[in-house]
């Protein structure tokens, strides 16, 4: 056991948004908090689950809006660990896949504070909740997770490598590139390759539409689809509509 007077970050994932989904320790670390800086994908139900005197501190990127500076974040996260036993660092999905979670723990490595990482189910595995596994024997050889967002704002390098593949592609962030990932698709003669658009991912406002990927930015428009959404795309998808055949079935007999 720890020392209450050691100076502790926990970077916690929050999970793809349902709070029933948090890990066991993911909890303890948000209850005992003495500080918690949060994200923009945080479901304020999970926030009840700290103690009434922990400092709440929003520190969340709007996307493609307004935003604290991930700058201002780290030196918030230094500050907040050097005067506080319990910080933690709350990222929605997984903190070190594509949450920054590993820039926000080398802010801190030569501070003598203790850094704990405790994962979190990424969003992208919300699309099990769908009906859409990742891999499936015969179908999917892997999981390519691209981002569609770099630092410079371009579309990852890789998903020309990945639309020639056998596995799944998963895409975070990748609303507004949807035309170029469509493109792509097209360009390589997989345009007909099924795709899936998942916003919010395991909450009660959850939306998703099914399309072909040629038909990414018109099926988006039809259906009022937005942030935060990921993208699946690969014969995977296909499994969605024998899952709700055989749910019909089921009904019928």
């Amino acid at each position: 056991m720890k020392k209450s007077t050691e100076k502790s970050l926990f970077i916690v994932g929050a999970g793809p948004g349902d709070p029933e989904l948090l890990t066991i320790k993911a909890y303890k670390a948000i209850q005992n908090a003495k500080v918690i800086l949060y994200d923009n994908l945080i479901n304020e139900k999970i926030l009840n689950i700290v103690d009434k005197n922990c400092i709440k501190r929003y520190v969340g990127k709007h996307p493609y809006g307004k935003y604290v500076p991930q700058e201002e974040i780290n030196d918030l996260i230094l500050y907040y660990c050097q005067n506080f036993d319990h910080v933690v660092r709350l990222k929605g999905g997984d903190p070190y896949l594509f949450g920054r979670g590993f820039e926000e723990w080398l802010t801190v490595r030569d501070q003598n504070i203790n850094v704990t990482y405790i994962p979190g189910i990424s969003s992208m595995q919300g699309a099990g909740l769908n009906s859409i596994p990742l891999t499936h024997r015969g179908v999917s050889e892997g999981v390519w997770a691209l981002t569609g967002m770099k630092k410079d704002g371009s579309l990852s390098a890789d998903l020309p490598l990945a639309v020639q593949s056998k596995s799944t592609v998963v895409i975070y962030m990748g609303m507004r590139k949807l035309d170029e990932i469509a493109r792509t698709y097209v360009l390589y003669g997989k345009g007909d390759t099924p795709a899936a658009i998942i916003q919010h991912a395991s909450l009660p406002q959850q939306k998703q539409v099914l399309c072909k990927a040629k038909d990414l930015v018109r099926a988006s428009r039809e259906n009022g689809l937005g942030h935060p959404a990921i993208i699946v795309i690969g014969e995977v998808v296909n499994l969605h509509h024998a899952v709700s055949i055989a749910m019909e079935q089921r009904h019928i007999v």
